[in-house]
């Protein structure tokens, strides 16, 4: 079988026994979706049995899905060497294949932790970086707003001082989901704010602190330096601290995400990447071409604007969206 059989046949059996998220992954991703899967079976009654043409015009879709260059000419090249092994001429059976091989190509980069662990002793300490208008604001608001619901304290750390407006933000968001926020003077020193949210966070014991981080790219030594004394300050404050640091990328950027994603990873250590606006793109694979350039997982996903709309990433329910029409 497959692995679109069976999540055909695993999702169906959900739906009919419990709630899933599966609804909220296909709406989110019905553009994508639209762009991938419609092609790929278009391509498939052009082509009833596959020839040179065939895989040249399925690495074209590959590509126009925003799965990157180096992925798609690497599952292209698997499926076929595949194919040839098992003498494998249907159309429809090749994209199977090829659905198989995106799965495993995510997979056989590691590990894919997405829900955050929290430290048994102390708060825990995420630092969330990414440029202006990815939605970082609203990200952090989501994922405040998902662990409170799970019954943990939270504060917020507004310590990207440099943006007009951010900390104003995210003071909005702190009193409409009533958490507790530090926050400092238009300009001020970042690690200085960090300083006296760690201080706070240990103090009342708090259970996930939230750092908003500035994410000016223009200039990567500056930020390598910022986010480096960033790190120090909090470590003396919380040993081994920050236990993650989140990479929020626009899925609408398309590969512009990707080269911003490789440029975070030079500056500090990214522990997973929030995907946000799927639902407002149509090439939803940058998700596979972010795993295979930096190996990192994805650890959310944003699929609509409401608040619960941000997903724990799940890779089988990510791929029958993207491929499966309902």
């Amino acid at each position: 079988m497959g692995l679109i059989s069976f999540l055909k046949e695993k999702f169906s059996k959900k739906q009919n026994t419990e709630n899933t998220d599966i609804d909220t992954y296909s709406e989110g991703m019905s553009k994508s979706r639209q762009n991938f899967s419609t092609k790929l079976n278009s391509l498939s009654k052009k082509y009833k049995k596959v020839n040179q043409e065939y895989f040249e015009e399925l690495e074209e879709i590959l590509i126009e899905s925003d799965v990157g260059v180096k992925f798609a000419l690497k599952v292209i090249e698997d499926v076929l060497e595949e194919s040839k092994q098992k003498k494998i001429y249907d159309s429809e059976e090749i994209n199977e294949l090829l659905i198989d091989h995106m799965f495993k190509g995510y997979m056989d980069k590691g590990e894919s932790l997405t829900d955050i662990v929290f430290k048994d002793n102390g708060p825990t300490v995420l630092l969330v970086v990414g440029v202006n208008g990815v939605g970082k604001t609203t990200t952090i608001a989501k994922l405040a707003k998902r662990y409170k619901d799970k019954g943990k304290s939270i504060l917020l750390v507004a310590a990207d001082t440099f943006r007009a407006g951010a900390c104003e933000q995210l003071q909005i968001w702190a009193d409409r989901l009533n958490i507790g926020i530090v926050t400092g003077p238009y300009n001020s020193d970042p690690s200085s704010v960090a300083y006296e949210g760690m201080t706070k966070a240990k103090k009342e014991n708090i259970d996930l602190v939230i750092v908003d981080v500035a994410g000016r790219l223009q200039n990567k030594s500056y930020l390598m330096d910022e986010l480096s004394k960033m790190k120090r300050v909090i470590g003396k404050v919380i040993p081994d601290a920050p236990h993650e640091t989140f990479l929020i990328i626009d899925a609408t950027t398309g590969q512009n995400g990707v080269v911003q994603a490789k440029a975070f990873a030079e500056v500090t250590n990214l522990t997973g990447v929030v995907i946000t606006k799927m639902d407002g793109t149509s090439k939803g694979g940058i998700i596979l071409a972010i795993r295979d350039e930096l190996g990192v997982p994805v650890r959310f996903i944003g699929l609509g604007e409401k608040m619960d709309d941000l997903k724990e990433f799940d890779l089988e329910s990510y791929i029958y969206g993207l491929c499966v029409d309902r």
